[in-house]
């Protein structure tokens, strides 16, 4: 057998193993399997730098499925190319307890590399991979000692390309200049619903062009060659990421199917299947098929995978003898390990009335830690010096050929690639994607930042975050309706709880400045879910602790921050943030009137259901049925804790425009209303403060 023989059968194997599982599952995605096998197969075949045997490898090339509806397609290259995906996965493909669930879900121990489905987030994964690479090989190789030297590759579909995050993410690596990124756009003109000519008719080459970035085109989807030349041609352009525009046959080979959007998203049916499998000279039986050629060449590929990672090895022990400081520095980041006293510069802030916004606190604690923890590495959507998130004298990740800035806006001074400071610009949606693909690389701990009301921009990215369990800081400043003047645009109301409904996200709003530094603390030290830092624009104080409890109770998720005199409270007062100071106040007023008060400290509903039922209960009794919560934002979700007796102090509206401390006050967030609202919950006690 000839080698174009060979790649006919692999390319084939590819297509049935995947049309087969669809139609043993009877669901799924057949259309595009049967036109993109042929572009997968040169890529993993001829470029993709990999090794089945140990998925993690660091410098392994890494590859994206952005069109994830075509998951049948990735299973079939995993499962051939000796990855821990067997056979009877495939044959269990979308079933409960499979490791082939209907789009993919990262799974490094099989090879999978980011969950993928929600269109266009693929796309944005791949170039917040290729920044983690590029950043990564910038601080750590040396001339002659490459051990940072890989590729991020993607294959994406027109539905990719319509979705918004796609272009920010798109414009963003353009001007990045991302040679290191290379991706196949499998351009079949057919989505769910039918021709592209319905909706997308612009001109994807021109409009990637003036992005930036290298653009050529395939006419043929079945054309090897012409595939593996393109893909030579963009390896030699290192200076921007490539579009290589495919045109390729939705269903191919299907008589009734084929560049039909009946082929999307449907089984082609028993009949089809048999018809397609006679048109492309396939055995009809038996189901899931491999010829022992096809078997054996895609074997090979392990066996070259081994070979590049033993070459590696001995790179890396070269490096090891020659850098030995930077060889330590790296292997802890590469087993995503803290190095030993990473925390010991956090800021300690001594009790002020006057106090500081917590966004502050968190730029001091944001400094002290990424001066001792190299792999941290962020930014804002255009909002540094609103959100504070600037890595002072560590330098601007920027294009190489560009002036850089340094992170206090003076020109000069930049160390490109080598910097920590990532500028998103406006471009929230492509700021998530591209931390989670920065997270999913491996070696960074991304951060991002923006005001709480945009994070409805982000929530895709943040909720495959979570499902992925990716390390992911999320900074939002400006966090509630004392933002004040900007308006009810600007002022978050549901926000806060939309954050909390997602599975695994754990969210955090410190109610003053050493609260802020545990809750750094803890995102730093969570390393198995993303985390959200819920911050003020506005002045709080700094308690004192000599009064109140330590603020290292906010890693319990709620604490008792000062309890009644005699031990056993009338009612307990709960708030999480910038309420927390308001609390106070009032219960201060209920103590003038013999009320005995509970103050509770709630900045994290995550890390408190995380504590046991004991610790839980003991903050709060379940026998006093008095409570009062109060926050600047929809109440939704209090009630697990007031209780059907307690009541809830919120944000059932949209804001105003008007001084923060207007509008707080008009809509209840006072002392006195606190107060007044807590004695309606005590029956025999006093009407008002």
């Amino acid at each position: 057998m000839n080698y174009n023989e060979l790649d006919n059968w692999c390319v084939n194997t590819l297509r049935f193993l995947a049309v087969d599982a669809i139609q043993n599952a009877d669901s799924g995605h057949p259309g595009m399997p049967l036109g993109a096998a042929p572009m997968a197969y040169v890529l993993w075949s001829r470029f993709l730098k990999a090794n089945p045997k140990d998925p993690a490898w660091f410098d392994r090339d890494r590859f994206i499925l952005s069109a994830g509806h075509g998951s049948a397609l990735l299973y079939s290259l995993l499962h051939l190319a000796g990855y821990d995906l067997r056979l009877e996965q495939l044959q269990n493909f979308r079933q409960w307890g499979s490791h082939t669930p209907g789009h993919p879900e990262r799974d490094l121990a099989r090879g999978i590399e980011t969950t993928t489905g929600p269109l266009g987030q693929g796309f944005g994964n791949g170039v917040g991979m290729a920044i983690a690479e590029a950043h990564l090989a910038a601080r750590y190789n040396r001339p002659g000692h490459q051990v940072i030297d890989h590729y991020t590759y993607a294959i994406v579909s027109d539905g990719d390309l319509m979705e918004g995050v796609a272009a920010e993410a798109a414009s963003l690596a353009g001007h990045l200049k991302l040679g290191k990124l290379i991706y196949l756009y499998d351009a079949n003109s057919i989505t769910l619903a039918g021709s592209t000519s319905l909706n997308f008719s612009e001109d994807v080459a021109g409009r990637f062009q003036a992005f930036g970035w290298h653009v050529q085109s395939v006419s043929d989807g079945n054309d090897l060659e012409s595939i593996d030349l393109a893909l030579r041609v963009a390896k030699n352009d290192t200076e921007r990421p490539s579009l290589i525009i495919v045109s390729t046959h939705i269903g191919f080979g299907s008589p009734h199917r084929q560049d039909s959007f009946e082929a999307h998203g449907s089984p082609l049916g028993e009949e089809e299947v048999k018809l397609t499998k006679q048109n492309l000279g396939w055995p009809i039986e038996p189901l899931f098929h491999v010829p022992e050629s096809a078997k054996e060449f895609f074997r090979g590929m392990m066996v070259r995978g081994s070979r590049a990672q033993e070459e590696w090895n001995a790179k890396l022990g070269e490096y090891q003898r020659s850098f030995p400081q930077l060889y330590e520095e790296l292997q802890y980041l590469m087993r995503a390990e803290l190095p030993e006293g990473w925390n010991a510069g956090i800021p300690q802030f001594p009790p002020d009335s006057k106090g500081m916004a917590t966004r502050v606190a968190s730029g001091k604690v944001l400094n002290a830690i990424a001066a001792r923890l190299p792999h941290l590495m962020g930014g804002s959507a255009d909002l540094n010096p609103s959100t504070q998130t600037a890595l002072k004298n560590l330098g601007d990740f920027q294009n190489p050929a560009l002036p850089s800035e340094d992170a206090q806006g003076a020109v000069g001074g930049g160390w490109n690639y080598a910097g920590r400071n990532l500028h998103f610009g406006v471009r929230e949606h492509a700021m998530g994607s591209l931390m989670n693909g920065m997270g999913a690389h491996g070696g960074l701990i991304p951060f991002g930042a923006t005001f709480l009301i945009f994070s409805d921009y982000l929530r895709p990215a943040i909720r495959l975050a979570a499902l992925m369990g990716l390390q992911a800081i999320y900074v939002f400043t400006h966090d509630s309706i004392a933002l004040g003047q900007d308006g009810p645009t600007h002022q978050p109301v549901e926000q806060l709880p939309a954050l909390r409904a997602i599975p695994q996200l754990t969210v955090i709003r410190p109610a003053d400045a050493n609260e802020t530094a545990v809750a750094w603390q803890v995102a730093i030290e969570t390393r198995d879910r993303p985390t959200a830092l819920v911050l003020t624009r506005q002045n709080l104080p700094v308690l004192d602790r000599t009064r109140y409890a330590v603020a290292e109770g906010l890693r319990r998720g709620a604490y008792v921050l000062a309890d009644s005199p005699n031990g056993k409270p009338d009612i307990i007062l709960i708030a999480s943030g910038s309420e927390v100071p308001l609390i106070i106040e009032a219960g201060k007023l209920l103590g003038e009137q013999g009320v005995q008060v509970r103050l509770v400290s709630m900045p994290s509903w995550e890390l408190f259901e995380a504590q046991t039922l004991a610790y839980r209960q003991a903050v709060l009794p379940p026998q006093i049925k008095a409570r009062l919560a109060v926050e600047a934002a929809s109440p939704m979700g209090w009630s697990r804790y007031v209780g059907d007796q307690g009541e809830v102090i919120g944000v059932e509206r949209f804001g105003a425009s008007a001084p923060g401390e207007i509008v707080l006050r008009e809509l209840g967030f006072t002392p006195q209303n606190v107060a007044a609202c807590a004695l309606k919950l005590m029956p025999g006690k006093p009407a008002s403060p």
